[in-house]
Formats: structure tokens, C-alpha cells, sequence
């Protein structure tokens, strides 16, 4: 099967609109308050009313509360947690009833290890490169970690990869790891936060030309 493409931390109108014009099948919503890429509930709202059905639309978390998921999950396909502990992704799978992604840090082989920790709470794991430990962000930074570090491994769910894509690297990704998803967010910004509908556009190009 070709890969296929999220773009991530969209919260304008064009971006999204370019997203769904270059055919990703899906688009992620941040509710992580202090990424630059952050919208509001009635934010994603109004963006999710704007996309076609076989689009899926995926939110971003941090270890979120209740109250945030209750705000914001009803306009969701898929949730996506980062820092979140096994049994607590159960228990939001359990309560929300959505598909979930559990976001594993890579940075050596041994950080593979977590997945087989999540591999009983989640529906899909998302390779994302470990960022620093002082880092304010766990993901959208850029970072890349070593692909080779995936090679030979058996994936325990369905999976995607992140970290550091953009339209130089991506076909190569896809060649190196047999991605079935790969997931970009500053990877076709022009700065932090700031999506742009020209590298959106390029990048899904490249996934389906590989």
C-alpha cells in the first residue's frame, strides 16, 4: 500500500484547505496550550466543519485532563497523546471512544522498548523523535531520529512516523522505513507555527510520488 500523510498542527482555513487539495488522510488539531501550533476547541470546530468525511482528523495532547478531552474530543476521529502513561491511555481510549495514537520517543533502540508498554492501551503507535530533556515541546521542533534504529523491528500495532520530515527527506523515509503514515508539522512551516500552503502542497507530493 502507498503511504499516506498527516499534516499536523493546522489552524487556518488555507492550510487546511491545502491539506485536503494535496489528499493527506489526516490533519491534526494541537490542544497543547503552549505550542505556537495551539487552536481552541471552537478553533477545530469551525476547521473540522470545513473537511470531507474520509479525512480523518486527529487532536494533539500532552497527558490531557478530562476536561480538556470532553471540550474537544467529539469533533475528533483520532486522539493523539504524548507523555502519557500506558494506563492512562487505556482509560481514554475506554472513555472517549476514538481511535488512539500513543506517541513513543525514539532516541536509542532501547527507547523501543515503550512499545510494547502501550501496545495494549493504543490502536497506533507514532514513532516521533525524543527531543531534549529541557525541551518546552515534545514534538514539532524538527528533530529527526536515526531511521536505521527501526530496521528489523516488529511493530507491535499499526504505526506512523514523525520527527524532522519535510519535502527534502520524506521519499527517503518512506523508502528507509516502509512508513505507512508519515506525520509533518514544522517540516512545511515557514516559522514556528506558521503553516505554508506551497510546502504542504510539495510534501504531499512527494509522499505520493514514493
Amino acid at each position: 500500500m502507498p503511504a499516506t500523510a498527516k499534516i499536523c498542527g493546522l489552524s487556518t482555513a488555507p492550510t487546511l484547505d491545502a491539506a485536503i487539495a494535496g489528499r493527506a488522510s489526516h490533519v491534526g488539531f494541537n490542544f497543547f496550550a503552549p505550542s505556537p501550533r495551539y487552536v481552541s476547541p471552537e478553533q477545530a470546530r469551525a476547521l473540522a466543519q470545513r473537511m470531507p468525511g474520509h479525512v480523518r482528523r486527529v487532536g494533539v495532547y500532552v497527558d490531557p485532563d478530562d476536561s480538556l478531552l470532553d471540550a474537544t474530543a467529539g469533533t475528533l476521529d483520532a486522539i493523539q497523546l504524548h507523555k502519557t502513561a500506558p494506563d492512562r491511555i487505556a482509560a481514554i481510549r475506554a472513555r472517549f471512544g476514538r481511535a488512539v495514537w500513543a506517541a513513543v520517543a525514539i532516541k536509542t533502540r532501547a527507547d523501543l522498548d515503550e512499545t510494547r508498554r502501550v501496545a495494549g492501551a493504543a490502536d497506533l503507535i507514532l514513532y516521533d523523535a525524543k527531543t531534549p530533556d529541557d525541551a518546552k515541546l515534545p514534538g514539532g521542533m524538527g528533530v529527526r531520529f536515526d531511521w536505521s534504529l527501526l530496521d528489523g523491528f516488529r511493530h507491535p500495532l499499526p504505526w506512523a512516523l514523525s520527527g524532522g520530515l519535510d519535502d527534502g527527506n520524506v521519499a527517503e523515509a518512506i523508502r528507509r522505513t516502509g512508513a505507512p503514515i508519515v506525520d509533518v508539522s514544522s517540516g512545511v512551516e515557514s516559522a514556528p507555527g506558521i503553516k505554508d500552503v506551497d510546502r504542504i502542497a510539495t510534501f504531499l507530493q512527494r509522499v505520493a510520488a514514493s
